[in-house]
C-alpha cells in the first residue's frame, strides 16, 4: 500500500499484549499510529517512545475527540477490554461494562469524528461449544459465557452502526493467541495471566511451581482441552492486512477467524514447553473451569482467501520459544524498573 493511503490509526489497549504487537506491526509498516490505554493491565514500556501514548479511558469522549483531532485519526484498532473467561462468569457486569458499554462509547465517538475504518478484536468465544471439528464464520454464535456475549454484542453494534453511518469494519475472531515478538520488543507482561503458554513459561522460568491442567475429562484424545494457538505477531500482521483491505474496498466490511486450523491439547502444549526447555514442568490436574469448552479449532479458509496473509510462525515450538524468550527478557525489565 502506498504511503499516502496509510492513514493515522488509533490503537486502543495498545500498551497491552496483542495491542502492543499491533502497534509494532503498524509502525514497522510505516503507518502513523497513536495509542490510548488506561494502563490497568497494559504497560507504558510496551509502547515505542516515538508513538504517542494517551493515558485514559476509551469511554472518555472528550479525550477521544482530542486524540482524533491531534492525530488526524481515520482508523481504529480496538483491543481494549477484559479477557478472562472464568472472571466473566463470576463478574459479568464488569465484562458488559468494559467490553460492550465502553465499546459503544468508542463507536459513537468514532462516528461523530468521521473515523472511516474500524478493526475489532473479537473472539472464538462467540461460538460457544459447537459440535464441529472446525469453526467457520457461519457456525452459529451461541456464547456460553459473558465474555463471548460481550464481544458478540460489540460485533452487532459495529454491523448496525456501519450500516447507518457509512464506515466499514472488520471483526477478527481470535483463537488462542500466544508467543511474543520474535525480537523480544514486547510480549505478554500481565501479572496473574491465565493463558496456558504464558503460565507454562512462567513455570519454566521458576516463577510458578506448577501448571494447573483444568479438566481431564473432555471429549478429546487425551481428555484435556484442545485449542488453536496462533502466534501474536502473525495475528498483528493480519490486522494490518485487514486495514489495507478496508481502505481498498470502503464499501465492504469483514468478519474472519484468526487461527491456523490446527488444535493442540493442554498436555501437548506442556510437552512442547518441556521439549524447548529440556526440563519437565510439574502438572497439577484440577477440575474444569466454568465456561470452558472442550475444543475450539478454527477453519481459516476465509482469511486465507480474503487477505494475502501468510503466517510466519505457525509452529508450536516456535511460539513457545518466542514466549520463553520474552519471559526471560521481562524478568530483566522488571529488575531494571
Amino acid at each position: 500500500m502506498s504511503s499516502d493511503q496509510k492513514v493515522p490509526v488509533l490503537v486502543t489497549g495498545g500498551a497491552g499484549y496483542i495491542g502492543s504487537h499491533a502497534v509494532l506491526a503498524l509502525r514497522d509498516a510505516g503507518w502513523p499510529v497513536a495509542v490510548i490505554d488506561n494502563l490497568s493491565t497494559g504497560f507504558a514500556f510496551a509502547v515505542p517512545e516515538d508513538v504517542p501514548l494517551y493515558r485514559g479511558d476509551i469511554a472518555d469522549g472528550v479525550l477521544l475527540a482530542q486524540i482524533f483531532e491531534e492525530q488526524g485519526i481515520k482508523a481504529i484498532m480496538h483491543f481494549a477490554g477484559s479477557i478472562i473467561v472464568p472472571e466473566s462468569v463470576e463478574n459479568p457486569l464488569k465484562y458488559y461494562e468494559n467490553n460492550t458499554v465502553k465499546s459503544r462509547a468508542l463507536i459513537e465517538a468514532a462516528v461523530e469524528c468521521g473515523v472511516e475504518h474500524f478493526i475489532f478484536s473479537s473472539t472464538a468465544a462467540t461460538y460457544g461449544m459447537p459440535d464441529v471439528e472446525q469453526l467457520t464464520e457461519d457456525t452459529p454464535k451461541q456464547p456460553i459465557n459473558p465474555y463471548g456475549w460481550s464481544k458478540l454484542m460489540t460485533e452487532q453494534m459495529l454491523a448496525d452502526a456501519s450500516a447507518a453511518h457509512g464506515f466499514n469494519f472488520c471483526a477478527l475472531r481470535y483463537f488462542n493467541v500466544a508467543g511474543a515478538d520474535p525480537d523480544a520488543r514486547t510480549g505478554q507482561s500481565t501479572a496473574g495471566a491465565t493463558h496456558l503458554i504464558k503460565v507454562a513459561c512462567e513455570a519454566a522460568t521458576g516463577k510458578r511451581n506448577h501448571v494447573g491442567v483444568f479438566g481431564t475429562d473432555f471429549d478429546t484424545p487425551d481428555g484435556t482441552g484442545v485449542r488453536d494457538y496462533i502466534h501474536v505477531s502473525d495475528l498483528a500482521n493480519a490486522h494490518v492486512l485487514a486495514l489495507e483491505a478496508l481502505i481498498e474496498q470502503p464499501d465492504r466490511s469483514l468478519t474472519m477467524n484468526c487461527g491456523y486450523g490446527r488444535g493442540f491439547s493442554v498436555l501437548e502444549v506442556l510437552d512442547a514447553v518441556d521439549r524447548v526447555t529440556n526440563q519437565t514442568i510439574v502438572r497439577e490436574m484440577q477440575p474444569r473451569r466454568a465456561g470452558d469448552p472442550g475444543k475450539l479449532v478454527s477453519d481459516p479458509s476465509r482469511i486465507r482467501a480474503t487477505l494475502p496473509w501468510e503466517p510466519k510462525y505457525a509452529d508450536l515450538d516456535t511460539i513457545v520459544t518466542h514466549a520463553l524468550q520474552w519471559e526471560r527478557r521481562l524478568s530483566e525489565i522488571r529488575q531494571d524498573t
